[in-house]
């Protein structure tokens, strides 16, 4: 049954670094789900307050890759209405264009709600950039997160 345990925690792994880009797959979970896996075999243990910790880490760097599009937007310049914008084209994005609509939504939602207020199209292009920027950012993050717990990962395999 480790074994067993230890397989599907690595294709956990796989489709948890995958899913830091493709917005079809929630990364860092599965990530942590795979240290779960590994932490209920009866050969390799984490501590508790590892475990949460990157419970933790986990639901934070989950929760920042959909505040983080709409900081961006209003860090660059964006209106009220370019940071709603930005959120809307994110969810619309991730339901009715995937797997780009999560990337292209944000930067068109804001774009839109820009343009909805009246500001030039520079402007609402930059506020889309933002939007943009805080998209990669929030990738950043998660690539980070999910790599980090594929080297505890590992490193307990081969350490235990």
């Amino acid at each position: 049954m480790d074994y067993f345990l230890i397989a599907l925690g690595i294709v956990l792994l796989v489709a948890g670094i995958a899913g830091c880009v493709l917005p079809v797959l929630p990364g860092p979970p599965l990530n942590y789900a795979a240290l779960l896996l590994l932490h209920v075999t009866s050969a390799y243990q984490f501590t508790t307050r590892f475990l949460i910790t990157w419970a933790v880490i986990t639901t934070v760097v989950y929760l920042l890759d959909y505040i983080i599009p709409a900081w961006g937007t209003k860090k660059f310049g964006g209106s009220r209405r370019g940071i709603w914008g930005s959120v809307i084209g994110l969810v619309a994005g991730l339901f009715f264009f995937p797997p780009f609509g999560i990337i292209i939504g944000p930067f068109v939602g804001a774009v839109i709600g820009e343009l909805t207020l009246g500001k030039q199209a520079a402007d609402a292009l930059k506020s889309g950039f933002g939007s943009f920027a805080g998209f990669l950012l929030a990738t950043l993050l998660k690539l980070i997160a999910s790599g980090m717990m594929t080297w505890y990962f590992f490193a307990k395999l081969i350490v235990s």
